[in-house]
């Protein structure tokens, strides 16, 4: 239950570019902006049909249960372009990364700084053993932000799931906190 309440008492992060918040349905026309477009939906989930839907996932996902579940919102235009989520193993203390971006806010390293925030969460308040996170093969800029973030690529789970009617090969990544220790280290 400590790493629960680390995470109610951290539902708020900030980095120089972001803000890192719960989401809320003031967030439905942000959100409605990049889940309405297939291309920016073709790995992660279904795309939204309507803002009703969008405002549906928020109450049922976002709302229901906001701890480790992030809105991206970029600082300097008050705007949502993007979720990521630290979904908590406390029984084994590990944890797991999602997350997605308007694709029209790509290349400005947006998803590496919240990455690294969530991550600072993770090994630094949370103390957890290690942080892990998979994407489709067919995805493999999600794998360059893991990267990036100091995750290593362990392995391949072959058909491992079913994701719009596809069967899809799954790369796992995994960082743990000594990993992380040294990442930190040699960049200060």
């Amino acid at each position: 239950m400590e790493l629960l309440v680390t995470l109610g008492e951290n539902q708020t992060l900030e980095t120089d570019r972001l803000i890192l918040r719960p989401v809320s349905l003031d967030d439905t026309e942000s959100l409605y902006e990049y889940s309405s477009n297939i291309e920016n939906t073709s790995h992660v989930f279904p795309t939204h049909l309507s803002k009703e839907e969008t405002k549906e996932v928020i109450a049922n996902y976002y709302l229901k249960s906001p701890l480790g579940k992030y809105g991206i919102v970029l600082k300097e235009e008050h705007k949502l372009i993007g979720t990521i989520d630290l979904r908590v193993d406390t029984e084994h203390k590990r944890g797991e990364i999602g997350y997605v971006l308007n694709l029209n806010y790509s290349k400005n390293g947006y998803m590496t700084e919240a990455g690294l925030e969530i991550l600072s969460l993770a090994f630094d308040k949370l103390k957890l053993n290690q942080v892990n996170a998979m994407h489709s093969t067919i995805n493999p800029k999600s794998g360059q932000v893991m990267e990036r973030l100091g995750m290593k690529k362990i392995g391949v789970m072959r058909k491992n799931r079913i994701h719009k009617e596809k069967i899809v090969d799954d790369a796992i990544y995994v960082i743990t906190n000594d990993e992380y220790k040294e990442m930190k280290k040699a960049a200060n």
